[in-house]
């Protein structure tokens, strides 16, 4: 197994392999929104910059050896993966909305209203990140957790902690997971032990950040600093006119926050900023609402919002554990999202969703459409099985912008893949996968009854994260 990454004089590389790579049998991803793949008898091949660099379909065995010497390699010199049934490979998970501090109090505070879980559940506990000792320690296993349920991409918040913040970023590139990490803005609303002395601080404190990052990984090979205004109710004008000249000034620097979350979240909102008609134009207004803008839930939405959030090409974070079992049960228009060919991925919104798996995720989004579908009178069909596969791959890609980098297998992408196992001793409680099974039923039984014990390798630029 290749190093995540190396360290040395503070700046973090991340190393060529020491060898290509070289898989056999099944893989299944998505061609776009509407088109899966599920390819059998394929040779898939990644070069020593964790590139695929060949997909070859319909490939017989005896054949394999010519299509390695064609790279100029061999069997001998490159490790080949032959997968037997039942075992695949899909490209690695994409969670789009993820509170990293939050890893240690999920499920916690299940049925309050938002404000009342955010000051009694959630700040006291973010408070802790203070200590570096306790960051680094929750942190850790908080990336490990997520690596090995399969998240190859996570988009993190983190506390508000400058130095915090900077042991996450740190631990992401150690333990090899691409990642977007932000520190936390939030200078009002919040306890005096939990905000930003002041919006100077608030923004002093990003730019710090966001320089560092730099010096830890320069081309932002993993880790990409991410501006994190928590939600327009915890920033006041100056904190987000600050964060929105930080935007301007590098147009490559992608935005995160909340956005019509909840009833409540929206009230308080147009309180605090009564000059706003909506969260599209408050957010526009200092901005920070473009292409780069993930933004989490989405939920109330009228057509001005929905519009301005389609036309400005932002990205929508549906995170469908947190949104049913926190105060209120919301159900975002996600059928309408892509019907209009938005942005669209996944989140677990970990600590306001007490499960931190994307396949949980997957398969509440799939119960979740249905709740729309009898709502809408069935204008809004429910998602299909492929659809939730989409939006925890090429769709949370899309999201984040990294499209043209990871989400599917097509060559040229850069090789960040989970390798499925459905049998075996260690396989779990997966539905028992029969000798009548094609390949797609036996990848439903996966989606739907498998989970982090069929996810046997992690792979992240082609580099083995979990083994």
């Amino acid at each position: 197994m290749n190093p995540s990454a190396t360290v040395t004089n503070g700046t973090t590389t991340v190393p060529k392999l020491d060898r290509p790579l070289a898989f056999y049998g099944t893989l299944v991803h998505c061609l776009s929104q509407s088109e899966v793949e599920i390819a059998e008898s394929t040779l898939l091949l990644v070069d020593i910059h964790g590139k695929i660099s060949g997909l070859h379909k319909d490939v017989k065995q005896d054949q394999m050896e010519q299509l390695l010497s064609e790279q100029g390699w061999s069997t001998e010199t490159v490790p080949l993966t032959v997968l037997q049934r039942g075992q695949f490979l899909v490209p690695g998970f994409i969670d789009t909305h993820n509170h990293a501090p939050q890893w240690t109090q999920r499920g916690i505070g299940r049925g309050h209203l938002i404000m009342d879980w955010l000051n009694n559940t959630t700040f006291p506990h973010e408070a802790r990140f203070a200590d570096p000792k306790y960051a680094r320690t929750t942190y850790a296993s908080c990336v490990e957790g997520f690596l090995k349920q399969g998240v190859t991409t996570a988009c993190y918040y983190g506390s508000l902690h400058g130095d915090a913040t900077k042991i996450l970023a740190q631990i992401c590139l150690e333990k090899g997971q691409r990642a977007y990490v932000g520190k936390c803005n939030m200078n009002r609303e919040s306890p005096d032990y939990y905000r930003d002395a002041s919006a100077e601080e608030s923004i002093a404190v990003t730019r710090d950040f966001i320089d560092h990052v730099r010096t830890l990984d320069p081309k932002f090979e993993l880790v990409t600093p991410i501006l994190t205004p928590r939600f327009a109710i915890s920033c006041d004008a100056d904190v987000l006119s600050g964060l929105g000249k930080v935007a301007a000034e590098d147009p490559t620097l992608p935005i995160q926050t909340h956005f019509n979350e909840t009833p409540q979240e929206m009230e308080i909102t147009k309180k605090l900023y009564p000059e706003f008609n909506s969260e599209s134009d408050l957010y526009e207004h200092f901005g920070l609402l473009n292409e780069r803008s993930i933004l989490a839930h989405c939920i109330y939405m009228d057509e001005y919002d929905m519009s301005r959030l389609e036309h400005l090409n932002c990205g929508i974070s549906h995170c469908p554990v947190s949104n049913t079992t926190s105060g209120t049960f919301g159900v975002a228009p996600i059928r309408e999202y892509l019907r209009r060919g938005m942005k669209v991925g996944l989140g677990t919104d970990s600590g306001g969703g007490f499960s931190s798996s994307i396949m949980d995720a997957m398969r509440q989004a799939f119960v979740v459409s249905n709740a729309k579908k009898l709502s809408s009178g069935g204008a809004d069909k429910s998602l299909s099985f492929y659809e939730i596969f989409y939006l925890a791959t090429l769709g949370g890609a899309r999201v984040c912008n990294l499209d043209e980098t990871i989400g599917n297998f097509k060559v040229g992408k850069e090789f960040d893949a989970l390798e499925i196992h459905t049998g075996g001793k260690n396989a779990g409680v997966i539905t028992l996968v029969e000798d009548i099974d094609s390949t797609a039923k036996i990848f439903e039984k996966f989606i739907m009854s498998g989970d982090d014990r069929n996810i046997v390798k992690v792979f992240v630029k082609g580099r083995c994260v979990k083994k």
